[in-house]
């Protein structure tokens, strides 16, 4: 058995983000089951041995993006929702597992961020011309438009 290296999690409806904390890992391992279980091992820098196992919360999917600080884990959710928690068990989780607060989003943030992202995509539509409303001009500019865009 390893030593832990700090793993930050986060969650949005569909998915959950592991960080793993680990500057220029090699020899990394990630396995998920479908079920929930989560396995990581890697060798440190200096070659030490770092390696823990999860039993999440849910159902999953995942998929691993490895760089040279840390490596991420995309889990795609089996069920869309949020989880009450990262693991399966109602124990306290291990120290080295942490929240991660910059990619964290709550629920109604979620659903806010929907609506603004919805929102602004009609603006800008409307604002490129591309609204549901047909025009004579198509968007375009007219001569005298262009003569003054190139005097700004």
């Amino acid at each position: 058995m390893g030593r832990q290296p700090e793993v930050l999690w986060a969650q949005r409806s569909d998915k959950v983000y592991l960080t793993v904390s680990l500057p220029d890992a090699r020899d990394v391992s990630v396995e998920s089951e479908p079920q929930g279980a989560f396995r990581f091992s890697a060798v440190g820098a200096q070659g030490e041995h770092f390696d823990f196992s999860l039993e999440l919360y849910d159902s999953i999917a995942s998929k691993t993006n490895i760089g040279m600080r840390n490596i991420i884990c995309s889990i795609k959710k089996e069920k869309k929702g949020w989880w009450k928690r990262l693991q399966k068990s109602e124990e306290k989780p291990a120290p080295y597992i942490k929240v991660d607060w910059n990619k964290w989003c709550d629920e109604d943030d979620e659903e806010s961020d929907i609506a603004d992202s919805l929102a602004s995509d009609d603006e800008n539509n409307e604002i490129n011309g591309m609204n549901d409303e047909s025009s004579d001009d198509d968007g375009l500019l007219y001569l005298p438009d262009l003569e003054k865009a190139r005097r700004n």
